[in-house]
């Protein structure tokens, strides 16, 4: 059954009621695609060429750009339209060139972050190290993470109660901290967006603390 046909079964006077009151349909729009930044490193854009990237969406060049003028950046576009990408390729040239600087990626779920944690392990192979910091981390991991990963994928709970109360331990990190990832920032609104910006209200002055300034 195609698209079509599932939407007119739903929509469809088959009951007594309709379940749909209204359908648009949206019309396409053909991509904007620019060639890739000249001075990429290699290795990112080899890894690049083997994923197929060929070039980027014009949301995507302009928010490397931005991010590249020392900005803070957010991105609002459609469902697979290569969002991750915006912030992947910046934090993955940062690493390459300042092996040193570290990246922390909060998701609103580990389900996510454990997702994200495949991609990032496909996208940089070897050349860069990330871990999960979360609940379901092990005691005796947690560690390692704090000292040895470069990209940390966590949530805002686990930053608000793991990591700012224990930012001594997280020292060398937070010394280091380049740039921190808000993923699918939508959902953080009401009482929970209000928590969520004061979590990360607290990491900006404790990073400060330790005379780092991370873009967003």
């Amino acid at each position: 059954m195609g698209f079509e046909e599932i939407l007119e079964e739903i929509s469809g006077g088959k009951g007594e009621r309709h379940r749909l009151t209204h359908v648009e349909v949206i019309p396409a729009r053909a991509a904007e695609i620019v060639e890739l930044p000249a001075d990429l490193h290699p290795l990112l854009a080899e890894t690049l060429s083997r994923m197929g990237v060929k070039g980027l969406y014009r949301h995507q060049a302009s928010a490397l750009k931005l991010l590249s003028e020392g900005r803070h950046v957010i991105i609002a576009s459609g469902t697979a339209s290569g969002k991750s990408l915006c912030y992947h390729i910046p934090v993955y040239q940062e690493l390459l060139e300042n092996p040193s600087s570290r990246a922390l990626y909060l998701f609103p779920t580990k389900a996510l972050a454990q997702d994200q944690l495949r991609s990032l392990r496909e996208l940089h192979g070897k050349g860069v190290v990330s871990a999960t910091y979360d609940g379901d981390t092990p005691q005796e991991a947690r560690s390692w993470v704090r000292r040895q990963a470069q990209v940390v994928l966590s949530n805002p709970d686990m930053l608000h109660y793991g990591i700012l109360p224990n930012h001594r331990l997280w020292g060398g990190f937070l010394r280091h901290l380049r740039f921190v990832v808000l993923d699918e920032a939508h959902v953080a609104r009401g009482v929970f967006g209000s928590h969520v910006a004061q979590v990360l209200r607290r990491l900006r002055r404790v990073a400060a603390l330790y005379g780092s300034r991370p873009q967003f």
